[in-house]
């Protein structure tokens, strides 16, 4: 089996970034891994024994994913190429014979709690809770009697020969994870229209409005953000980088504009890729800054260099 027809996902089996993966069309043509963690499927695709790895990145609720939007920040660079948004609902997993009163202890992944928290303290107030790796791997230490139930999907049951107690469980109503395709650098695709662009960026230094100079790199050729993110460096207290999200594709004049804008502002800018939206919606491209705005303006200054600055 070779590279090229390996993904690498969070597992164990039953997670729901395997539920996510198996949505793209080319899963069905992949041998799909599951991995123990986030770091141990993003370094298959680093060592060259994966094509390509779907992690979670942002949740509707929670938010970022911490231990991918790090990953993505650091190490051998690595590019988005897709990305899958997927409703999440939970299911209360058992052992068989299991009742509500019976349960005591209860586990899930760190993301979970937050979007379960309102329903545990109506209907488990007393339980203990217990983060794991994965919602699939608190499915498995309930299988494994560790526990007494599992947040998970409902789908991950029969993996590990466990009931669902309860099903459709989650405090905020259309409760998302968004994940995303990651493989080794390489040109991004041909833009589509409705597009996101990620990047990391470190500032050149901690100043009043630094920030705000960032912000406008993008607010003056009209491109929106959709995800800005601050992660600690490690490098001391105060010490950030920023991971951010917006609208459009690298290839496009606003975007690559802003980018080229960043890299002068700041000490760092780390390219993560241009890819397609899963919402498939397309930017509102406001008057001045559409490719063919930036070719004129373009042209103008090459008139003005030529000495002819009036009009084409």
């Amino acid at each position: 089996m070779t590279s090229a027809s390996r993904y690498t996902y969070l597992g164990p089996e039953g997670t729901f970034t395997e539920a996510a993966l198996r949505t793209l069309p080319e899963a069905a043509t992949r041998a799909l891994i599951p991995m123990i963690s986030v770091p141990a499927a993003l370094d298959a695709v680093r060592v060259g024994e994966a094509a390509g790895s779907l992690v979670p990145i942002e949740n509707s609720v929670e938010g970022g994913v911490t231990s991918t939007v790090d990953e993505l920040a650091t190490g051998e660079p690595l590019m988005i190429y897709r990305e899958v948004l997927l409703p999440i609902a939970f299911a209360l997993l058992v052992r068989p014979g299991t009742s509500l009163e019976d349960v005591k202890t209860v586990t899930g992944h760190p993301v979970a709690q937050p979007q379960v928290r309102g329903w545990l303290g109506r209907h488990l107030p007393d339980a203990v809770w217990e983060s794991a790796a994965s919602n699939a791997d608190g499915a498995r230490l309930v299988q494994e009697g560790r526990f007494d139930a599992a947040f998970a999907g409902e789908f991950a049951a029969a993996t590990y020969g466990l009931t669902p107690l309860v099903t459709g469980i989650h405090d905020a109503d259309n409760a998302t994870t968004r994940f995303v395709l990651v493989g080794r650098p390489a040109r991004p695709a041909a833009p589509t229209g409705a597009d996101k662009t990620s990047v990391v960026l470190w500032l050149r230094e901690d100043h009043p409005g630094a920030l705000l100079d960032v912000l406008q790199e993008f607010a003056t050729r009209g491109v929106n953000l959709s995800r800005i993110e601050s992660r600690p460096t490690g490098k001391g207290i105060g010490q950030y980088c920023f991971s951010v999200d917006c609208e459009g594709h690298v290839a496009e004049r606003r975007v690559g504009e802003s980018l080229m804008g960043l890299r002068r502002l700041c000490s760092d800018v780390r390219f993560l890729g241009s890819y397609p939206r899963a919402d498939q919606v397309r930017p509102t491209v406001v008057e001045g800054t559409r490719d063919a705005d930036f070719l004129a303006a373009s042209d103008w200054l090459t008139r003005c260099l030529d000495g002819r600055p009036g009009p084409a």
